[in-house]
């Protein structure tokens, strides 16, 4: 059973869950989508996106030790080895991108940009040396929607890119918050950070700013795609409460606030997306 829960821990269940849904939502904001790519679609992202994470906790697994937050990841205490383990994503990522250029070329040309951001230049490059890393991150983090948009118009529109846009936007709202909390930990570990480097009041601002800016592009983008008004104004309302806890966190910072705001940044961004698939 541990070895069961330390492979799943691997994929982080809850990130890979959300990104694959923005790929859902993107692919399904087609009105007739090539409803057969359905299986590609799910299983070339799933396994792209699992394969990356894979391969980030082989990699940063030194780190992982050197914070309380991670220091029990399978990796990083040395339940499972590290050439098993790189295997294993090596396994994932190849499968993925290859299922994802045999359905459409254009499509697996997004879903390795995904990948790569993720894994190479995110996580092998940029991490452990500048806090802008999470602006790398977060095109990767919006390749899925954009891969789902594409492969279901054969083309890139602007509504996909407005897709990959909002995670992008909305990536410090969720990640940056985080890092708030656990500050400690990323300098213990050596990772730059903006609270670290930049001071938590300017990485306040630039949540409450990227996270106005995520809410717009999301609306932008439903709007664009001629949702039901009722459709819109829930996507409004959702962004709305959205930018009020963002500001509240900028009026009244502390790490309360932020987790509230971390918490249902998540919710907001399952919610608008679902909005678009299920519309």
């Amino acid at each position: 059973m541990q070895l069961m829960r330390d492979l799943w821990s691997l994929i982080k269940s809850k990130q890979t869950a959300l990104l694959l849904f923005t790929g859902v939502a993107g692919y399904a904001s087609v009105a007739q989508p090539a409803r057969g790519n359905w299986a590609p679609l799910t299983g070339a992202l799933l396994a792209s996106i699992c394969g990356a994470t894979v391969l980030n906790m082989v990699y940063d697994r030194d780190i992982d030790r050197k914070m309380s937050r991670t220091a029990n990841r399978p990796l990083a205490a040395g339940r499972l080895s590290p050439a098993a383990v790189l295997a294993l994503g090596a396994i994932l990522s190849g499968t993925g991108l290859a299922w994802a250029f045999a359905t459409a070329p254009l499509f697996g040309l997004v879903v390795l940009a995904g990948w790569f951001l993720d894994a190479v230049v995110y996580t092998v490059w940029l991490k452990r040396r500048t806090p802008w890393s999470v602006l790398w991150g977060g095109i990767s983090g919006g390749m899925p929607a954009l891969a789902g948009r594409t492969l279901a118009l054969g083309r890139v529109d602007l509504v996909g890119l407005l897709l990959a846009l909002a995670v992008l936007l909305w990536i410090p709202t969720h990640i940056m918050t985080f890092s708030i909390k656990y500050a400690a930990d990323y300098a213990e570990a050596g990772v730059p950070v903006f609270p670290n480097t930049h001071g938590t009041g300017f990485t306040q601002r630039v949540i409450s700013g990227s996270t106005l800016l995520a809410a717009l592009t999301m609306l932008a983008a439903t709007w664009l795609l001629a949702l039901p008004w009722g459709v819109i104004g829930v996507a409004a309302c959702l962004g709305a409460v959205l930018v009020g806890l963002a500001a509240n966190a900028l009026i009244r910072p502390s790490v309360a606030v932020n987790f509230r705001l971390f918490k249902f940044a998540s919710v907001y961004m399952v919610a608008a997306m679902g909005l678009i698939a299920f519309t």
